[in-house]
């Protein structure tokens, strides 16, 4: 697989970070860390789902390589994905514990049910390190995206595709993630200051574990609520969704479709974008997220503190002034694919490019 080469170090990336929300700037210290291991560590990566295609393409490979890199190829890393269900979860924190990992990192399913789990990692006297969602409960790192920011930066775009159908009493749907994760709550409220106002939005779902089919079954109720002539624009959390909802617009015979938007830059969200069915997607950089998490789990995991990778603190609902790191997101549209996934190495031409996708790739110059 072809990964984005980061010359960046994470470290000096961090210093011009800013927190989001409760985040403020450094001030006090977790817990001491326990006495310095060598590199023959083992690393505990806990993933929530595989619906989403970010997390067995990207996440996990990219994580697995950085550990080895850190470690002089010495370090394990042992993998579970939740598949979605949060007792799941909880249970491979417990066999993770039993196998006595020395540092866990953690993408929850529910940022909630985990508490337990972390407060039973920590009682064993291993680190937590928080992945893409803040997770409850004695963390001692987190890594993630400005996610308020992942969602005005969806909702300007909105915007933007709307021009002059931008009024207040343009209707359109949002559809929101998984009520679950703390990040859709981030990205909803973040949408909503760019939206607020500016759009009426008729409909809004909470779209139970994100699921595409769950999107387009609500999408489907907003067209018979409001008709398939009134949706001027669709705000979609992610890809997925937005696929569900492309598929329920189309089943209705919307044409042309209005302005749907997505985030994670997936290959099937990249390739609507290239067609004209799907207006955006947020570009969130996993090479970055995925080496700041297996930094922080090494240095954990080696007795080390986090002050040489996290400049940030943030507050979660149970945790004071967790040593942290926000990377930074790219609106992803038909006009900087090239500049983006391109570049970066995260898909290729003839990967986006399939025979289906040819002609509109060639139209606006993706090469």
């Amino acid at each position: 697989m072809r990964r984005a080469a980061y010359a960046v170090a994470a470290g000096a990336m961090a210093l011009s970070l800013a927190a989001c929300g409760s985040a403020e700037e450094a001030g006090g210290d977790n817990d001491e860390p326990s006495a310095a291991k060598g590199d023959a560590i083992k690393v505990g990566l806990l993933l929530p789902e595989n619906q989403t295609a970010r997390y067995e393409k990207f996440d996990k490979p990219l994580i697995e390589k950085k550990v080895k890199e850190l470690t002089n190829n010495k370090g394990e890393v042992v993998y579970a994905n939740a598949k979605q269900d949060a007792t799941t979860q909880n249970q491979q924190v417990d066999t993770m514990i039993t196998n006595k990992v020395d540092v866990l990192i953690v993408d929850a399913v529910d940022s909630k049910a985990i508490e337990n789990s972390v407060n039973k990692a920590k009682e064993a006297d291993i680190p937590v390190v928080a992945y893409d969602r803040l997770a409850q409960g004695p963390i001692d790192g987190y890594v993630s995206f400005d996610n308020e920011e992942v969602g005005r930066v969806q909702g300007k775009a909105l915007l933007e595709a709307l021009g002059d159908k931008a009024t207040p009493t343009s209707k359109i749907v949002m559809m929101n993630g998984a009520s679950t994760d703390p990040n859709a709550a981030l990205f909803k409220k973040g949408a909503l200051s760019e939206l607020e106002g500016k759009v009426d939005i008729e409909k809004s779902y909470d779209t139970k574990e994100w699921k595409p089919e769950n999107a387009n079954a609500n999408m489907e109720g907003a067209i018979s609520a409001i008709g398939k002539n009134d949706i001027v624009g669709v705000y979609s959390a992610n890809d997925g969704m937005a696929g569900g909802i492309i598929t329920a617009l189309k089943a209705a015979g919307v044409n042309p479709i209005p302005p749907v938007t997505g985030q994670d830059a997936e290959l099937a969200g990249v390739q609507r974008i290239v067609a004209g069915e799907q207006y955006m997607s947020v570009y969130k950089p996993y090479p970055q997220e995925a080496d700041i998490a297996a930094e922080m789990a090494v240095a954990l995991a080696k007795g080390e503190k986090l002050d040489s990778v996290a400049k940030t603190k943030v507050d979660s609902p149970t945790t004071k002034a967790v040593p942290s790191v926000l990377v930074p997101v790219v609106s992803l549209t038909k006009d900087n694919i090239n500049d983006t996934v391109i570049k970066d190495g995260i898909y290729t031409v003839d990967e986006i490019c399939t025979a289906k996708f040819k002609a509109a790739c060639d139209q606006i110059g993706v090469k």
